[in-house]
């Protein structure tokens, strides 16, 4: 009988379980694949995502960002730069497994090729109303008192809680080795690049010799969003090298009333639907979600009745919606606006320094975003104005698209909702 079993080993649930392990209880951390494995993910490491590692975790840093070139569909290019660093950059295998070490040097035990087919509370396979059953592929059955579910954006612990999804997009990206000189070109700066489709953008991310290049739309976009792809590679001059790797992903973002748990399961990170919705960047939610699932997760496993557990999970809820919940409501706002005035807001970013100073702060992680809007008189006003305006343009509403028109539309797996194979990594179950 373990204390808590997490299902996936990314940055959530080695979150979650360095988290619970750190207190001492016996945690068990289940993953589908062997470790280092890839994910598609620009990786970057943001404040908020430094400040949520592990006491003592020093980052796999590939490059470290100093400057910021924003265009508008390849036009109006401007470079901003900052003398302190801004994020930096990983790759995920390294960074996935070192917090996965983190994790059991803290007590949690590791199992791999370990895949879930779902969680029981009830049945003959659950001995008593304290224990939650986790069933594997191969018709093994895990005990524990509570679980973490941290299996990435297709859920399988996801859809036993019941987690609601209004806004799923479709990323794509290309891992290109390059030689010397373009790399050195590259070195400390990234490109962001606002695309041609409602929401979309683009991005380099330089890692040493390689060039990590991808764009990310709204899904029912997927011929659209591979022609803005091929087109921006091309722009770049990077058409003649053969990418190492080419892959897609589905972000999905929760809705508001989406829960975050059902009796002693918990979910967090993409399994929650927990990113900003703007960016749809998603590590930093992941760290910070998971470490609260371990944190809650030991409180519903020492909970002696449903109504205890039931109680210490609303707390976790509360705890998530106070925090990352009023990051991702701005979040929508801000998506809103995007797909809107895309270069409204590439002329403020660029041209407005207050602009370009709340974005390093962000990125940094000496501010956020929600706090801006609350603490300071000019942005909430601003932002008002603008949610008025789509109110009365479009008909949706600063809410966006996030939780209003697409909360029914739900994507096959393995395609971008037109039908389109997006070539992705299965990450469902871990």
């Amino acid at each position: 009988m373990w204390d808590v079993v997490v299902v996936g080993a990314g940055p959530a649930g080695a979150s979650a379980a360095y988290a619970a392990a750190v207190a001492g209880r016996r945690v068990l951390l289940l993953e589908k694949s062997e470790l280092p494995r890839y994910k598609t993910c620009g990786g970057g490491i943001i404040g908020p995502s430094r400040d949520a590692l592990p006491p003592g975790f020093e980052l796999p840093l590939q490059d470290r960002v100093h400057a910021v070139t924003f265009s508008l569909e390849g036009r109006f290019a401007r470079t901003r730069r900052s003398r302190r660093m801004l994020f930096g950059l990983i790759n995920r295998p390294e960074f996935d497994a070192q917090l996965v070490e983190h994790a059991q040097k803290a007590g949690a035990q590791l199992r791999t090729g370990a895949t879930v087919t779902r969680v029981e509370q009830h049945g003959p396979a659950v001995p008593d109303r304290r224990t939650v059953a986790v069933v594997l592929a191969d018709g093994e059955t895990v005990l524990a008192r509570a679980v973490v579910g941290a299996d990435g954006s297709a859920s399988r612990i996801g859809a036993h809680v019941g987690v609601k999804l209004g806004q799923v997009d479709l990323g794509l990206e290309a891992e290109i080795p390059v030689p010397p000189s373009v790399a050195e070109d590259w070195k400390g700066r990234i490109l962001i690049d606002w695309g041609p489709m409602p929401g979309s953008y683009g991005w380099v991310f330089p890692k040493g010799d390689t060039l990590t290049v991808g764009v990310i739309s709204a899904r029912g976009e997927g011929a659209a969003t591979k022609r803005y792809l091929e087109d921006f590679v091309a722009r770049l001059g990077l058409a003649g090298f053969e990418p190492g790797i080419s892959s897609g992903h589905l972000t999905r973002c929760r809705t508001d009333d989406s829960p975050l748990s059902r009796g002693r399961v918990l979910v967090c990170g993409d399994a929650a639907g927990l990113l900003e919705p703007w960016t749809r960047e998603g590590i930093s939610y992941a760290l910070r979600s998971g470490r609260l699932a371990g944190e809650w997760a030991v409180r519903v496993a020492e909970a002696g009745d449903a109504v205890d557990a039931r109680r210490q999970a609303l707390n976790y809820a509360f705890a998530i919606k106070a925090g990352l919940g009023v990051e991702m409501a701005v979040g929508r706002r801000m998506l809103a606006v995007f797909e809107r005035r895309p270069g409204l807001l590439h002329a403020v970013i660029t041209g407005v320094r207050p602009a370009w100073k709340a974005f390093a702060d962000i990125t940094r992680g000496s501010a956020t975003l929600a706090g801006m809007v609350r603490s300071n008189g000019l942005a909430r006003r601003a932002l008002e104005v603008l949610d008025r305006r789509m109110d009365t343009e479009s008909g949706v509403g600063p809410a966006g698209r996030g939780v209003s028109r697409r909360d029914e539309d739900v994507v096959p797996e393995g395609t971008d909702g037109d039908g389109v194979s997006t070539g992705r990594r299965e990450p469902e179950a871990s």
